[in-house]
């Protein structure tokens, strides 16, 4: 009777991770059941130029510093590849023209972390330990969304950065990721907050975003125009007696032309931001004896925060833990706040997780690769995988001759892709390589299925069922375990990205099949032969 086989621990076991592997495919499977690769359902291929050709060295650690980003910020799927030495291209599964925007600013952004302290650099990326950056959930308090980044660095950089705040309590640390180089900001008078926001007049302000573009002899110079163009004649002048001592100049889209068109006659570039990110915030500073304001945020410098030094950090004592954090803009709704703050935070994390790129890029425009093939993949794929599974069941059916054998050999089989279908499915994407693995894995669990057998059936009579099978998991144990080793180096390479799905799904057939399916089917036929021979 079936209800007899239910009672058997490991026949159940396998039934209730399938009815939970089951539900959560249903609820989070997404629209397609799993999460297909590009081969299945299409995707956008992003191209990446580089500023300039590179040795093969530097392109491998572009590359790997790609993938790294790309992987932190969620991408399910995601080939990096390099064409010669001068371009890259980025390849991820279709999705929404927000996610394709973001994935490109993690592409774009250099990765340069500084944080700045009195005009004199503090801390910097290569002090921060990247297996520790993480990005915190967003936090609703007082109406404001708050974002965070925490992270933590090496005991040589806690001591220099130590030295560099020693003695300067309650002043700012500022956070720069990107921080410009040989840059001019043309700021527009009307993007200042109202001075009654948090009680200091422009003046004040406008001396706060100095302070906050001081850096040695890379301090960013700030010119302001008027919208009326009251002052454009002294804006003009500062860009002519500067002229081949910065390179570019960053400001929005709304600037004049005919400012526009005398900036570009000097040969300057032109870097335009949006007017968000081109709008600072301000804070309050509050001490013992007065109130001053700090540039809280600035992104079109790339100024992520400001927190205030606290006299307990500038006495000389040395930390290793620190937190990035800002505020979603206020002006959106909730919800959007919310959004806004994720991405904030899981695209810096990233950034930072992944580290500087070795050399500038440029993103070029995003293609959409139409899934031509995909139902003709899916097809194959499809029938690649049931000529495996009925040519194992008929390889042991024939060699046993018992037809018996075939209905707990297919259950089991399929019971352990639909395993591993629904597990890559939901972590992960289901793309050619990992079907292959697939394949490969109905197609070595012929051997456990035979050792199976063998024992149960051929093995002599003063053998009990449980040494029987014990005997076969010993050797199915040890099989999977060398199989498991070697397959570790592919599934951690940063090289060969395009078969870590054959090794995902090769590593989990093997597992589950060891200590999940296989011993249900050793208990399905166990219980079957055992029962033959009572008769």
């Amino acid at each position: 009777m079936i209800t007899d086989y239910l009672k058997n621990i490991r026949i159940s076991i396998l039934l209730v991770l399938i009815a939970l592997l089951l539900v959560l495919d249903i609820l989070f499977g997404g629209p397609n059941g799993l999460h297909l690769g590009v081969e299945f359902i299409g995707g956008t291929q992003i191209p990446v130029q580089l500023q300039s050709s590179v040795n093969p060295s530097t392109m491998s650690s572009l590359l790997t510093i790609l993938q790294e980003r790309l992987s932190t910020f969620g991408l399910k799927q995601i080939t990096v590849e390099g064409i010669g030495s001068s371009e890259v291209y980025v390849t991820i599964p279709s999705v929404s023209g927000t996610e394709i925007n973001s994935t490109i600013s993690v592409i774009e952004s250099q990765g340069v972390f500084q944080g700045v302290v009195n005009g004199n650099e503090a801390l910097n990326g290569s002090g921060l330990l990247s297996g520790s950056i993480g990005a915190q959930q967003p936090v609703i308090s007082a109406g404001n969304v708050s974002w965070a980044v925490s992270f933590f660095i090496t005991q040589q950089a806690a001591v220099k950065f130590s030295k560099a705040v020693f003695g300067q309590a309650n002043q700012p640390l500022y956070m720069f990721l990107d921080r410009p180089s040989n840059s001019i900001v043309l700021f527009n008078a009307s993007l200042f907050k109202t001075a009654s926001a948090i009680g200091v007049n422009q003046t004040a302000e406008l001396q706060a975003l100095q302070r906050s573009a001081n850096f040695g002899n890379q301090t960013i110079p700030i010119e302001i125009y008027n919208p009326d163009l009251s002052n454009i004649a002294s804006v003009q002048a500062f860009f002519e007696a500067n002229k081949g001592r910065y390179r570019s100049v960053i400001t929005t889209r709304d600037l004049p032309s005919s400012l526009e068109s005398n900036i570009s006659s000097l040969n300057y570039s032109i870097d335009y931001v949006t007017p968000q990110n081109m709008t600072p915030t301000f804070a309050p500073v509050l001490t013992s004896s007065s109130q001053s304001v700090v540039v809280n945020a600035w992104p079109a410098i790339g100024l992520l925060s400001s927190p205030i030094l606290s006299p307990g950090i500038t006495n000389g004592t040395v930390g290793q833990s620190y937190q990035i954090s800002g505020f979603a803009p206020t002006t959106l709704s909730k919800s959007a706040q919310l959004a806004y703050a994720t991405n904030q935070s899981t695209q810096i994390a990233s950034v930072l997780s992944g580290g500087a790129l070795p050399v500038h890029v440029i993103v070029g425009t995003p293609t959409t690769i139409p899934p031509t093939l995909g139902s003709h993949f899916e097809l194959i794929s499809a029938i690649a995988l049931l000529a495996a599974i009925l040519a194992v069941s008929l390889t042991v059916a024939i060699r046993y001759k018992k037809a018996f054998l075939v209905v707990p050999i297919l259950f089991t089989t399929f019971a352990e892709l639909f395993i591993i279908l629904s597990i890559i499915g939901l972590i992960g994407t289901i793309d050619l390589a990992a079907v292959a693995g697939m394949i490969a894995v109905v197609g070595t669990g012929v051997d456990a299925q035979i050792i199976i057998t063998d024992e149960v059936l051929h093995t002599g009579a003063e053998h009990t069922l449980k040494l029987k099978l014990s005997n076969a998991f010993f050797i199915i144990w040890a099989d999977a375990g060398l199989l498991v080793v070697a397959m570790l180096p592919l599934l951690f390479s940063t090289t060969l990205i395009t078969i870590i799905g054959f090794a995902e799904s090769t590593i989990l057939g093997v597992l589950f099949g060891a200590f999940v399916t296989r011993p249900a089917y050793g208990a399905i036929i166990g219980s079957h032969y055992s029962k033959q021979e009572q008769k």
